[in-house]
């Protein structure tokens, strides 16, 4: 196997986090590795909202060409960002342990009291789940990484904004005045991190597994399958979140109409052992309760 491994990173800050984390993973096994920042098409367009670019994988496709094209070796991806379906030639490497799966409610600094009225998101999940719980709130449009994020909800009127707790965490950007969403579910694989590499690459595999959680991979797998089931993507308001407590796994998801009118949602319990495609049976299981006219409004709606 050729040295250094070349890591395929975006060129956020937290993006190089996640890539020093797993470069750290290897070289601790005695590999010496380089990083290559590249920017994805999510990274450039800052303003169309994401369920607008009519696209899955704005945020995975370019290094996906970078690495079968090789030009890196492996590349790591926020896994919530990652297609349900891999591109051909490019294969699952491991899942890194799991960090908060939570959305955490930023009210603007300079905030004495918590408003609803008008806040921030580019995420067409959080959309619907805010407007299923605060029906009369305004919602504008927020894209670019977590610190352009932070900087535009400082210099705006809104009342407050939403973000993932693991890459404030990350990047300990958290402000003390977080307030964590308990009652929202988050996007399938939220918090956790996916390195790929190439199809038929078996010593970077090995390299990989090495690190590889296998309690996070089963849980994410679960909640990918449940999303790809009910034939959902990035512009479509699908949750879900599976949990190992003890033996079991626990497994809560909805989906919502755009405008957070309607809603449906499921929840289960199993033994580890039960689980073996419990994601497609739940969505299936949804798309029989009418799921599938929701997602069917959606397309009509061109979102």
């Amino acid at each position: 196997m050729q040295q250094p491994i070349r890591i395929g990173t975006r060129d956020s800050r937290l993006a190089l986090w996640q890539a020093h984390t797993v470069q750290k993973l290897l070289e601790e096994n005695g590999i010496t590795t380089t990083l290559v920042p590249v920017k994805s098409e999510g990274d450039i367009d800052l303003v169309t909202p994401l369920y607008a670019m009519g696209v899955q994988g704005v945020f995975t496709k370019t290094l996906d060409a970078f690495l079968l094209s090789n030009k890196i070796d492996i590349a790591v991806h926020s896994l919530k960002d990652v297609p349900t379906q891999l591109a051909k030639g490019i294969a699952q490497a491991a899942v890194l342990t799991r960090a908060s799966y939570k959305d955490l409610f930023i009210p603007h600094p300079s905030a004495t009291t918590i408003g609803y009225a008008t806040i921030a998101t580019g995420s067409v999940r959080r959309k619907a789940q805010w407007l299923n719980k605060y029906p009369n709130s305004i919602i504008e449009n927020l894209r670019g990484n977590v610190q352009t994020r932070l900087q535009k909800l400082n210099d705006s009127n809104w009342d407050g904004a939403i973000f993932a707790a693991a890459g404030l965490d990350r990047i300990e950007l958290r402000p003390s005045s977080a307030i964590e969403l308990d009652w929202m579910l988050p996007a399938p694989a939220q918090g956790a991190v996916m390195v790929v590499c190439r199809t038929g690459e078996d010593e970077l595999l090995n390299l990989c597994t090495a690190f590889n959680d296998k309690n996070t991979q089963l849980c994410v797998q679960i909640e990918r399958d449940f999303l790809k089931t009910l034939m959902g993507g990035c512009s479509t308001p699908i949750s879900a979140l599976a949990e190992i407590v003890g033996d079991e796994i626990i497994f809560r998801g909805n989906i919502l109409s755009i405008d957070g009118k309607e809603k449906m949602e499921i929840e289960h319990k199993c033994t580890i052992e039960q689980s073996t495609n419990l994601g497609i049976q739940l969505g299936s299981e949804l798309l029989k309760r009418g799921a599938d006219k929701i997602v069917a409004t959606i397309r009509n709606s061109g979102a």
